[in-house]
């Protein structure tokens, strides 16, 4: 006997649907959103950073709904080049303390505006750029002063979940959340 379709379980509030219900691109910063923000080194120097799986399915869910997924990070490093490539995301700002500027360059060659653009940061270099789009989240351990800043906060930590609750609820906002979901039933 077949099991039923797939429906969502996930509830969001009207408000953030609304308020996010534009958005074509979302920035993300990498250390302390993407990874849990810990700093690992080689003895030769290497860095190396940890991902969450569940935050890569999340990345690409949004391509397949449309929405760009977009990193501006402080840091470089060839672990985090291997992953945005695995990943598909083509537009990444690397090594820039001056993130606005960054961000507002991948707008341009998306032909987007701030108006159509969410943000996820956890501290103070991430705040600029938090301010400017019609959306902006962090995850639960942020920094205080940008977790008062912020439309909504994720209940998972950067690098444990926090982007792809992020991914889910812009999916929820465009409308592609519950056909993408079914797709995975039987």
């Amino acid at each position: 006997m077949a099991r039923p379709a797939l429906t969502p379980s996930q509830q969001w509030e009207p408000e953030l649907l609304l308020k996010a219900q534009d958005v074509r691109v979302v920035f993300l910063d990498v250390d302390g959103v993407l990874t849990d923000g810990g700093l690992f080194f080689s003895a030769e120097g290497e860095s190396l950073k940890r991902f969450n799986t569940l935050d890569g399915h999340g990345l690409k869910m949004l391509q397949k709904a449309g929405i760009t997924p977009a990193v501006v990070t402080g840091r470089d490093s060839a672990p985090l080049r291997l992953r945005l490539k695995q990943l598909g995301i083509e537009h990444a700002r690397y090594g820039t303390e001056d993130k606005v500027p960054a961000a507002e360059s991948i707008l341009a060659e998306l032909g987007l505006s701030w108006a159509q653009a969410a943000a996820m940061g956890d501290d103070w270099p991430d705040l600029p750029m938090l301010s400017r789009g019609c959306f902006a989240a962090a995850p639960a351990n942020a920094h205080e002063e940008v977790l008062q800043a912020v439309d909504w906060v994720s209940r998972k930590h950067g690098g444990e979940g926090a982007v792809r609750q992020l991914c889910d609820l812009l999916l929820a906002a465009n409308g592609a959340y519950a056909a993408l979901l079914a797709g995975y039933g039987s």
